[in-house]
């Protein structure tokens, strides 16, 4: 049974390689491939019979039955025009600074050519309005929109709403990275200038260690250093603590004028002090004369009785 089976392996390879033979010497041509033939599609050009068709189909109505208007584009408003110039320059900043130095190219992107689409077939619109309502008005057609009209818009109010609420927050994440970013570049600049800061101060303390563990070591016994660096911070005092000419005058003439504040406190001393307390009582009074008379002690005498006791 096997050796049958290795016969009819055998038999099959023989048949391959003549198979092969008669391909290479052309015998055999390929037969799955059919060549069709090519043929020219002609494409006539029949106006008449053309014409012919388009006055079968045409339909001689009135204006006011098709309502059809062929204008240009009505002119582009001026807050439009800036609201899209501001839309161009948001979508700048935001693809360079999200994608690094990359050319922002306005005719490429999508955002900003769908809002200009829009507003073309806005403005399209505009002026086919305003040529259609010039036409019926001289046609004497009243062109007022009924109080009951409403027009249906394609989308529901509730997507609209989330539409909006969703521009909202992403003007408001705008505004909040300009905002933010003014920040950001402040502390960086800060930071930098701490960092140089440092590097200067730690610079100067090298340069004043070195030759100090010089001296330590013995190599060397000036000290000078420490005289300059005593001498730069004296003349930075000094600076500070100048007084001008004018003020150093000013104080001679009136003074420093002595301490201000609690000038009017009670001390032991005035507490004590029971001088001009009850004065009304030292007094006798005459309610009839309306006269004060006090009585003086220890009156000085006059001019004539000093002279005689001399």
């Amino acid at each position: 049974m096997t050796d049958f089976i290795v016969n009819d392996s055998e038999s099959d390879l023989d048949s391959d390689e003549e198979l092969q033979e008669a391909f290479a010497k052309g015998l055999i041509k390929p037969g799955l491939n059919e060549e069709i033939e090519k043929i020219e599609k002609k494409y006539t050009n029949n106006v008449a019979d053309l014409k012919v068709k388009l006055t079968e189909i045409k339909l001689n109505l009135p204006w006011v039955e098709k309502l059809d208007l062929v204008t240009t584009i009505a002119p582009l408003a001026p807050d439009v025009a800036l609201q899209m110039q501001e839309t161009a320059q948001r979508r700048k900043n935001l693809k360079e600074n999200s994608k690094g130095n990359i050319q922002y190219d306005p005719t490429q992107d999508p955002v900003l050519n769908e809002f200009k689409r829009e507003n073309l077939i806005h403005r399209q619109a505009q002026a086919a309005v305003v040529e259609g309502l010039k036409k019926l008005k001289e046609l004497g057609i009243a062109t007022r929109r009924p109080d009951d009209y409403f027009a249906e818009m394609a989308k529901t109010d509730e997507h609209m709403q989330k539409v909006r609420k969703n521009l909202m927050a992403k003007q408001a994440a705008q505004s909040r990275v300009e905002k933010v970013r003014p920040l950001r570049e402040q502390k960086k600049i800060a930071k930098r200038v701490q960092i140089d800061t440092k590097l200067k101060q730690a610079a100067e303390k090298k340069q004043m260690l070195e030759p100090l563990k010089r001296v330590r070591k013995g190599k060397a016994s000036d000290l000078d250093f420490l005289d300059d660096k005593k001498g730069k911070n004296s003349k930075g005092k000094g600076v500070q603590d100048k007084i001008s000419k004018k003020r150093d005058l000013k104080n001679q003439k009136f003074g420093f004028g002595g301490k201000k504040k609690g000038s009017k406190l009670n001390t032991r001393e005035s507490t004590h002090n029971m001088d001009g307390f009850n004065n009304a009582s030292k007094k006798s009074v005459n309610f009839k004369n309306k006269t004060f008379n006090t009585k003086k002690k220890n009156q000085r005498p006059g001019k004539s009785k000093r002279k005689n006791k001399r």
